[in-house]
């Protein structure tokens, strides 16, 4: 079975009050406790697609024993290291339909010495694996941003294929190390200056996508709000776009493209079968209260929904068209109509 190292550095415990009364007039409330946090959401979803999954994680505290307990018993393995002091949690209330913050917090800071045994078991897990996911904490200042830097060097150093999905100043410290496949946002684009409000559209997406694989990402997906996203590797632009769902809670959903898109590079599949798979898992996220779950044959079925669409990188006169490839690929599928891409892997 694939495996797959998740640097997660801060997971929060989570607390959720919810009431899903048929009748529709309250009762008795829901109140659901889980471990959370975007290395977490992402690992769940891994686990879901039949992948291995080690976390390499602090565990701060009083809470971070329950957090352990609660990802030990969703049959992750945890690599923790255990230190004092507050770790990240919050409680919401979704009672009323929309998320309603109780109390947040986002933990104490990490220290020289935590840091230093969570960058060590990172780098060790990460060569194991062979694949790396590189996740962020809930909190700006729980460690260093130049962190990832050195993190995403020496683990490629060491052979392994990093995916990061990150912003800001983390984003930018992993991309000095260079990074096989950044993840980030059209919005998270807007806040790092590399796009505006006003332009948007896929030639601006582009442009910035330019300046990120110039900073030292060979692949990039942009994600926009749930529509068509778009995916570059080398001389190949890929627009992506998953199926409509009803939504449930929005939130996740990248967090699951992304742990879809690592599924099917650890089993083995192409670049473009694996955005196939990470845009059926980030759609079917949106139809479920659970961040980060879903289910594989669902998402299996979602992926024959996922429209790609190939264009070349140079020019707004490739829009719409397939490269030879595409259309080879095209007109097999054709002849084979139900068989699916990992079939002839």
């Amino acid at each position: 079975m694939p495996d797959v190292a998740v640097f997660a550095p801060s997971p929060t415990l989570t607390v959720t009050v919810e009431d899903h009364g048929m009748d529709g007039d309250g009762g008795a409330p829901e109140i659901h406790v889980h471990a959370g946090g975007q290395g977490v959401w992402q690992a769940r979803m891994l686990r879901r697609l039949g992948v291995t999954v080690t976390i390499c994680c602090t565990l701060t505290g009083e809470l971070g024993r329950i957090v352990r307990v609660l990802l030990e018993d969703e049959g992750f393995r945890v690599v923790g290291i255990e230190r004092e002091g507050s770790g990240a949690a919050y409680v919401h209330d979704r009672r009323a339909g929309e998320r309603e913050a109780v109390a947040e917090t986002q933990g104490h800071p990490l220290g020289r010495h935590d840091l230093d045994e969570l960058y060590g078991a990172m780098l060790r897990e990460g060569i194991d694996a062979g694949l790396a996911i590189l996740s962020g904490p809930d909190g700006d200042g729980v460690l260093p941003a130049d962190t990832y830097r050195r993190l995403a060097a020496d683990l490629r150093t060491n052979g392994v294929r990093v995916v990061a999905d990150l912003a800001g100043d983390r984003m930018t410290a992993a991309l000095e190390g260079g990074v096989d496949v950044l993840k980030v946002s059209d919005e998270e684009l807007v806040a790092d200056g590399l796009l505006t409000e006003d332009e948007k559209d896929t030639e601006d997406v582009l442009r910035a996508i330019d300046e990120l694989r110039s900073r030292g990402a060979d692949t990039v997906i942009v994600t926009r709000g749930g529509g068509t996203f778009v995916v570059r590797e080398d001389e190949t632009v890929l627009e992506v776009t998953p199926p409509q769902l009803e939504i449930a809670d929005h939130r996740g959903a990248g967090d699951s493209l992304t742990a879809g898109v690592c599924a099917g590079l650890a089993a083995g599949q192409s670049l473009r079968d694996a955005i196939v798979t990470g845009a059926a898992a980030g759609a079917l996220n949106v139809t479920r209260h659970g961040l980060g779950t879903g289910d594989m044959e669902t998402i299996d079925r979602l992926r024959d929904a996922v429209d790609v669409q190939e264009r070349g990188a140079g020019s707004d006169d490739s829009r719409g068209r397939i490269s030879p490839e595409g259309l080879a690929a095209l007109a097999e599928s054709d002849e084979h109509p139900h068989r699916r891409p990992e079939e002839d892997a």
